[in-house]
């Protein structure tokens, strides 16, 4: 299977081209189906590169791509256990995406423009994946940029919508540019851009190389931006403006996840940079507990949602940065079937509700709809990290290690497991249980409503909840294959994916499980305590007391007012960094470029009208005038001459 790689990405591709060229002509069936086919092909030809791997990476040239001087380049894909998961991840998730919008986007206008973005996102992201060069890596990582700009944006006659996918788009820049000065010091330290030949030279290097060490810390620039990881994080929970299936996609599965691709990719570069480990494992720690911090206070379900991806990003960092690479791509996994089915069972309970997103405004959903209330539990189960859920296994592997490398580090990771139960058990018990509470919201000390008064809730279609319900079997089984020697597994994770990281582990010199089955149950039983009193306070909150979240406006302690509006990073963002740049690009346009720039040009115009004004008057049309002019000019020239 691997001579067919080149297809991959190719019928996205083929399927964006058409369905952009042939929108108008095309019918809504037609442009759906050409759009789910073309995903269903990658994804076959994806499971047969995944059956054929066999630990040994493999580069499938596809075209001559650039040749200057002694720098050379082409279209070159990679083939290894790392990139054949995500190919996996990408083409299966994307799939059961595409079908769930056919539901979800049927009465939309731009119905066909929606699945054509949707085709050229797959596309790039898959080229980011394959690439056997960081050059090539930025061609997927802009084109995943660019593609998420216009599926944020996606109903770009809301403004509000306009502004998120700016947003999003200027804060990934600036990562961005961390990343490309990280590749430029990539090719002047090793002279390619190839990860064959990077990785290669890269073992020559002492642990701590300072060339190294800068690398690292700019490529991390580039995660930190596309990853949405503190400081550039505030960009994806204003993504949320885009279609539910785009948060789902590529705020949940796939996109996001590009910079925790890029450093497990570079594994063998930052484990010979100590301190760039430890800012990435830092980071995410830091990111994991804000970010829950914020999720814990949030109304909306989708803006919870993104806080969470948010947060479960950050354990991933966590993980990379205490040397868990298999873990991190093993949770990167699991996330994708969990939170992208948190993703569909939100979209389907705003569909049920003809656009409400408010979860004050929910309320007494699971009867009305059972199969999104069933699903969107599992889901929940799992992010909670409840054995024997998929997110138990991949979460307690990164805080096994975690626990093994930094103390502290770890108590991060276990409070943010613990703030993730209360949150999403709030979400789930004020969405789906008690009474409908219409559009009314109530403040924290009131009761709901007696009885459901709203008539209109239905459950989604089939072709939305077939999706969900395969989702929902992924996330529930899809850990066992990183079942723990703890528990009397063998982690078929971690052997897959061992050669790829076999490098790195040597140069760190640490084992892919350092601690003894003892502690890590012990941990492990810590944990889960702690998650489940967690889960007893939402419980009590929300079911036993029946709170319900204050209104907007109302005061709020000074904690959980601080928390719902986010810290205000956006506003102190905006007061540092969007105004001052605003001011100094009103002056430069003002002064630099209308007076002086533009100033300069004009003098030349009105000096050259001037002259011509004064050559004017010489141009008499008199011959008699111009015969005297043309002597005294010859005198002239003969007078100079003598002299």
């Amino acid at each position: 299977m691997m001579q067919y790689a080149a297809l991959i990405p190719f019928f996205p591709l083929a399927g964006f081209v058409i369905i952009g060229l042939l929108q108008k002509k095309l019918s809504k069936n037609i442009a759906a189906i050409l759009a789910c086919t073309t995903i269903l092909i990658s994804f076959i030809i994806s499971l047969g590169v995944f059956m054929s791997i066999s630990g040994q990476s493999q580069e499938v040239q596809i075209a001559p791509w650039m040749n200057v001087g002694s720098f050379s380049a082409s279209f070159t894909f990679l083939l290894d256990p790392l990139s054949s998961i995500f190919l996996m991840i990408i083409t299966g998730i994307g799939f059961l995406i595409h079908v769930y919008s056919v539901g979800y986007m049927h009465d939309d206008e731009k119905h066909n423009v929606f699945f054509s973005y949707m085709n050229l996102f797959v596309f790039f992201m898959l080229v980011l994946v394959l690439a056997s060069s960081y050059l090539l890596m930025f061609v997927g990582w802009e084109g995943v940029g660019l593609s998420s700009y216009l599926l944020i944006g996606f109903w770009f006659k809301n403004k509000s919508y306009n502004d998120a996918a700016k947003k999003a788009f200027v804060m990934n820049r600036i990562g961005d540019l961390g990343f490309l000065l990280g590749i430029i010091l990539l090719f002047i330290t090793f002279g390619s851009s190839d990860y064959h030949t990077v990785f290669q030279k890269a073992q020559g290097f002492m642990s701590g190389d300072t060339m190294i060490t800068v690398i690292t810390l700019l490529l991390f620039v580039g995660a930190t931006g596309k990853s949405a990881q503190i400081p550039l994080y505030t960009w994806l929970p204003d993504a949320m403006a885009g279609p539910t299936p785009v948060s789902a996609l590529i705020h949940a599965a796939t996109m996001v996840t590009a910079g925790v691709y890029m450093v497990a990719r570079s594994g063998i570069l930052y484990a010979l940079a100590p301190v760039s480990m430890f800012v990435v494992a830092l980071i995410g720690a830091l990111t994991a507990v804000f970010a829950a911090t914020i999720a814990l206070t949030q109304n909306d379900i989708k803006k919870v949602l993104a806080y969470s991806t948010v947060s479960q990003l950050g354990y991933m960092f966590l993980g990379l940065g205490v040397g868990a690479f298999s873990a991190s791509v093993f949770h990167v996994m699991t996330h994708a079937f969990f939170k992208a089915l948190l993703f569909l069972c939100a979209g389907s309970v705003i569909h049920g509700l003809s656009g409400e997103q408010d979860i004050r405004s929910m309320g007494g959903l699971r009867k009305k709809m059972p199969i999104t209330f069933i699903t969107f539990l599992l889901a929940t189960l799992a992010i909670s990290g409840i054995p024997p859920f998929s997110g138990f296994f991949s979460k307690d592997e990164i805080l096994a290690h975690a626990f093994e490398s930094n103390k502290l580090l770890w108590a991060f990771g276990v409070i943010g497991s613990m703030m993730t139960a209360f949150y999403m058990f709030r979400l789930l018990f004020l969405t789906f249980y008690g009474s409908y509470r219409g559009g009314i919201k109530k403040n924290e000390h009131e009761h709901e409503p007696a009885a459901d008064t709203h008539s209109g809730i239905h459950e989604s279609p089939k072709v939305m909840t077939i999706p969900l319900i395969i989702l929902a079997i992924l996330s529930t089984i899809g850990g066992f294959v990183g079942v723990p020697e703890s528990l009397g597994g063998t982690s078929q994770i971690n052997k897959f994916l061992g050669p790829v990281f076999q490098s790195a582990q040597a140069k760190m010199l640490i084992a892919d499980s350092s601690s003894s089955s003892v502690s890590e149950i012990a941990l492990m039983g810590f944990t889960i305590v702690l998650i489940l009193a967690s889960i007893f306070l939402a419980w009590n909150f929300y079911i036993s007391r029946k709170r319900v979240p204050s209104a907007e406006g109302t005061r709020l302690p000074a904690l959980t007012n601080l928390s719902y509006h986010k810290y205000y990073v956006d506003e102190i963002y905006n007061a540092l960094i969007t105004k001052p740049l605003d001011k100094l690009s009103v002056f430069f346009k003002n002064i630099v470029d209308n007076k002086i720039i533009d100033g300069v040009v004009n003098f030349s115009g009105k000096f050259t009208e001037w002259v011509s004004g004064l050559m004017r008057f010489v141009q008499t049309g008199n011959v008699d005038f111009y015969l005297l002019a043309m002597v005294i000019g010859i005198a002239c020239i003969i007078f100079f001459k003598l002299m």
